[in-house]
Protein backbone atom coordinates (compact mmCIF):
# COMPACT_ATOMS: atom_id res chain seq x y z
CA UNK A 1 0.00 0.00 0.00
CA UNK A 2 2.64 2.58 1.07
CA UNK A 3 4.64 1.68 -2.26
CA UNK A 4 1.01 2.55 -4.64
CA UNK A 5 0.68 5.90 -2.29
CA UNK A 6 4.25 7.18 -2.68
CA UNK A 7 3.76 5.98 -6.94
CA UNK A 8 0.91 8.30 -6.92
CA UNK A 9 2.10 11.30 -5.05
CA UNK A 10 5.34 10.60 -7.37
CA UNK A 11 2.85 10.54 -10.73
CA UNK A 12 0.83 13.76 -9.16
CA UNK A 13 3.98 15.44 -8.93
CA UNK A 14 4.93 15.01 -12.77
CA UNK A 15 1.21 16.33 -13.48
CA UNK A 16 1.93 19.54 -11.60
CA UNK A 17 5.11 19.95 -13.51
CA UNK A 18 3.38 19.42 -17.01
CA UNK A 19 0.44 21.66 -15.70
CA UNK A 20 2.28 24.11 -14.37
CA UNK A 21 4.59 24.01 -17.51
CA UNK A 22 1.21 25.30 -20.11
CA UNK A 23 -0.61 27.49 -17.45
CA UNK A 24 1.70 29.88 -16.03
CA UNK A 25 2.22 31.76 -19.74
CA UNK A 26 -1.33 31.44 -20.54
CA UNK A 27 -2.80 34.69 -18.09
CA UNK A 28 -5.46 32.40 -16.55
CA UNK A 29 -6.08 32.57 -12.96
CA UNK A 30 -5.61 29.12 -11.74
CA UNK A 31 -4.68 26.95 -8.55
CA UNK A 32 -3.22 23.57 -8.35
CA UNK A 33 -4.55 21.65 -5.34
CA UNK A 34 -3.93 17.86 -5.19
CA UNK A 35 -5.77 15.18 -3.25
CA UNK A 36 -5.39 12.44 -1.38
CA UNK A 37 -8.16 9.97 -1.07
CA UNK A 38 -8.08 7.02 1.91
CA UNK A 39 -11.78 6.01 0.98
CA UNK A 40 -11.16 4.20 -2.33
CA UNK A 41 -13.16 7.11 -4.26
CA UNK A 42 -10.19 9.46 -5.49
CA UNK A 43 -13.36 11.67 -7.64
CA UNK A 44 -15.54 11.18 -4.59
CA UNK A 45 -12.87 13.19 -2.66
CA UNK A 46 -12.45 16.17 -5.01
CA UNK A 47 -16.27 16.73 -4.93
CA UNK A 48 -16.35 19.39 -2.64
CA UNK A 49 -13.55 21.20 -4.42
CA UNK A 50 -15.16 20.73 -8.23
CA UNK A 51 -18.35 21.71 -7.22
CA UNK A 52 -17.05 25.21 -7.63
CA UNK A 53 -15.69 25.09 -11.27
CA UNK A 54 -17.06 26.26 -14.29
CA UNK A 55 -16.02 23.36 -16.19
CA UNK A 56 -14.44 19.62 -14.85
CA UNK A 57 -11.78 18.19 -17.50
CA UNK A 58 -11.43 14.60 -17.07
CA UNK A 59 -9.80 11.60 -18.64
CA UNK A 60 -11.79 8.90 -19.93
CA UNK A 61 -11.53 5.91 -18.07
CA UNK A 62 -8.89 3.30 -20.03
CA UNK A 63 -9.86 0.00 -20.22
CA UNK A 64 -8.73 -1.17 -17.17
CA UNK A 65 -7.84 1.07 -15.60
CA UNK A 66 -8.12 2.24 -12.07
CA UNK A 67 -12.08 2.16 -11.24
CA UNK A 68 -11.73 4.16 -7.90
CA UNK A 69 -11.21 7.80 -10.06
CA UNK A 70 -13.65 6.77 -12.40
CA UNK A 71 -15.13 9.61 -14.07
CA UNK A 72 -18.55 8.41 -13.37
CA UNK A 73 -18.70 9.75 -10.08
CA UNK A 74 -17.83 13.89 -11.35
CA UNK A 75 -20.15 13.40 -14.02
CA UNK A 76 -22.84 11.94 -11.51
CA UNK A 77 -22.09 13.81 -8.40
CA UNK A 78 -20.17 17.23 -9.28
CA UNK A 79 -23.25 18.70 -10.31
CA UNK A 80 -20.82 21.08 -12.93
CA UNK A 81 -20.50 20.56 -16.63
CA UNK A 82 -17.81 17.52 -17.33
CA UNK A 83 -15.42 17.45 -20.07
CA UNK A 84 -14.48 13.90 -20.83
CA UNK A 85 -10.82 13.71 -22.98
CA UNK A 86 -11.17 10.28 -24.66
CA UNK A 87 -7.65 8.50 -23.68
CA UNK A 88 -6.94 7.53 -27.88
CA UNK A 89 -6.53 10.28 -30.52
CA UNK A 90 -5.49 13.87 -30.97
CA UNK A 91 -6.05 16.25 -28.42
CA UNK A 92 -8.76 18.66 -29.83
CA UNK A 93 -8.11 22.17 -28.74
CA UNK A 94 -11.08 23.80 -31.30
CA UNK A 95 -14.17 21.83 -31.32
CA UNK A 96 -15.90 22.48 -34.64
CA UNK A 97 -18.65 19.62 -35.66
CA UNK A 98 -20.51 18.84 -31.77
CA UNK A 99 -23.29 16.14 -32.10
CA UNK A 100 -25.26 17.03 -29.04
CA UNK A 101 -27.79 14.20 -28.08
CA UNK A 102 -31.52 15.55 -27.27
CA UNK A 103 -34.63 13.73 -25.83
CA UNK A 104 -36.06 16.91 -23.93
CA UNK A 105 -35.05 15.99 -20.63
CA UNK A 106 -34.45 18.93 -18.17
CA UNK A 107 -30.90 16.64 -17.94
CA UNK A 108 -30.24 17.50 -21.83
CA UNK A 109 -31.57 20.92 -21.27
CA UNK A 110 -29.16 21.37 -19.25
CA UNK A 111 -26.43 20.01 -21.03
CA UNK A 112 -27.28 21.48 -24.06
CA UNK A 113 -26.63 25.23 -22.55
CA UNK A 114 -23.56 24.67 -20.41
CA UNK A 115 -22.30 23.33 -23.52
CA UNK A 116 -23.15 26.59 -25.30
CA UNK A 117 -19.87 28.70 -25.50
CA UNK A 118 -18.90 25.30 -27.69
CA UNK A 119 -21.89 25.19 -29.54
CA UNK A 120 -21.83 28.67 -30.51
CA UNK A 121 -18.18 28.44 -31.65
CA UNK A 122 -18.38 25.22 -33.69
CA UNK A 123 -19.03 25.41 -37.33
CA UNK A 124 -21.64 23.26 -36.86
CA UNK A 125 -24.53 21.39 -34.21
CA UNK A 126 -26.34 18.35 -35.12
CA UNK A 127 -28.94 17.89 -32.96
CA UNK A 128 -29.77 14.23 -32.80
CA UNK A 129 -33.28 12.69 -31.54
CA UNK A 130 -33.81 8.96 -31.34
CA UNK A 131 -37.35 7.65 -31.02
CA UNK A 132 -39.28 11.17 -30.12
CA UNK A 133 -42.69 10.74 -28.89
CA UNK A 134 -45.52 11.50 -30.98
CA UNK A 135 -48.13 13.90 -29.34
CA UNK A 136 -51.14 15.86 -30.24
CA UNK A 137 -49.56 18.76 -30.81
CA UNK A 138 -46.12 17.74 -32.73
CA UNK A 139 -45.32 15.14 -35.39
CA UNK A 140 -42.07 13.02 -34.19
CA UNK A 141 -40.41 15.20 -37.09
CA UNK A 142 -41.02 18.34 -34.59
CA UNK A 143 -38.58 16.97 -31.82
CA UNK A 144 -35.65 19.23 -31.86
CA UNK A 145 -37.15 21.65 -33.38
CA UNK A 146 -37.23 24.25 -30.11
CA UNK A 147 -33.63 23.75 -29.02
CA UNK A 148 -32.54 23.81 -32.63
CA UNK A 149 -34.17 27.49 -32.73
CA UNK A 150 -33.27 28.20 -29.01
CA UNK A 151 -29.23 27.88 -30.12
CA UNK A 152 -29.81 29.38 -33.36
CA UNK A 153 -30.77 32.59 -31.40
CA UNK A 154 -27.48 32.50 -30.09
CA UNK A 155 -25.77 32.53 -33.26
CA UNK A 156 -25.20 28.29 -33.19
CA UNK A 157 -25.65 27.23 -36.78
CA UNK A 158 -27.52 24.13 -35.98
CA UNK A 159 -29.41 21.19 -37.46
CA UNK A 160 -31.89 18.29 -36.39
CA UNK A 161 -32.15 14.72 -37.17
CA UNK A 162 -34.52 12.43 -36.00
CA UNK A 163 -33.96 8.94 -36.05
CA UNK A 164 -35.89 5.07 -35.28
CA UNK A 165 -33.64 3.13 -33.25
CA UNK A 166 -35.09 0.17 -35.41
CA UNK A 167 -34.18 -2.57 -32.74
CA UNK A 168 -30.27 -1.20 -32.72
CA UNK A 169 -29.22 0.31 -29.12
CA UNK A 170 -29.31 3.92 -28.54
CA UNK A 171 -25.30 3.60 -27.96
CA UNK A 172 -24.93 1.96 -31.56
CA UNK A 173 -26.88 4.88 -32.87
CA UNK A 174 -24.61 7.48 -30.82
CA UNK A 175 -21.01 6.53 -32.08
CA UNK A 176 -22.17 5.98 -35.59
CA UNK A 177 -23.62 9.50 -35.78
CA UNK A 178 -20.36 10.38 -34.25
CA UNK A 179 -18.78 8.60 -37.09
CA UNK A 180 -21.24 10.03 -39.66
CA UNK A 181 -21.15 13.98 -38.59
CA UNK A 182 -17.19 14.04 -37.99
CA UNK A 183 -18.46 15.28 -34.55
CA UNK A 184 -15.72 15.96 -32.35
CA UNK A 185 -17.45 16.81 -29.46
CA UNK A 186 -20.67 15.21 -27.80
CA UNK A 187 -22.88 16.73 -25.69
CA UNK A 188 -25.01 14.33 -23.36
CA UNK A 189 -27.20 14.96 -20.06
CA UNK A 190 -27.01 12.31 -17.58
CA UNK A 191 -29.51 11.77 -14.92
CA UNK A 192 -28.32 12.61 -11.04
CA UNK A 193 -30.93 10.75 -9.08
CA UNK A 194 -29.56 7.18 -7.83
CA UNK A 195 -32.35 5.05 -8.98
CA UNK A 196 -32.04 6.30 -12.40
CA UNK A 197 -28.73 6.41 -12.41
CA UNK A 198 -28.61 2.20 -11.16
CA UNK A 199 -30.86 1.94 -14.00
CA UNK A 200 -28.69 3.45 -16.69
CA UNK A 201 -25.38 2.51 -15.44
CA UNK A 202 -25.11 -0.09 -17.60
CA UNK A 203 -26.75 1.63 -20.60
CA UNK A 204 -25.69 4.56 -22.91
CA UNK A 205 -24.13 7.05 -20.30
CA UNK A 206 -21.43 4.72 -19.14
CA UNK A 207 -21.31 3.15 -22.69
CA UNK A 208 -20.43 6.49 -23.99
CA UNK A 209 -18.50 7.47 -21.01
CA UNK A 210 -16.15 5.05 -21.65
CA UNK A 211 -15.93 4.28 -24.99
CA UNK A 212 -16.87 7.00 -27.25
CA UNK A 213 -14.46 8.44 -29.18
CA UNK A 214 -15.11 12.17 -28.58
Amino acid sequence: LQVSADMNRERAEKLRTLFLRHIEDSGLSFEWRSLESFSGDSALTGISSVRAADLIIAAQRETGGDSSADVDTLVYDAGRPVLVVPHEGPLITTFKRVLLAWNGSKEAARAAFDALPFIIEAEKTDILVIDPPETLDDSPEAAGAEIAAALSRHGATVSVSVQQSGGSSVDDIIQTRIAETGADLLVLGAYSHSWLRQLLFGGVKRSVLRTAPV
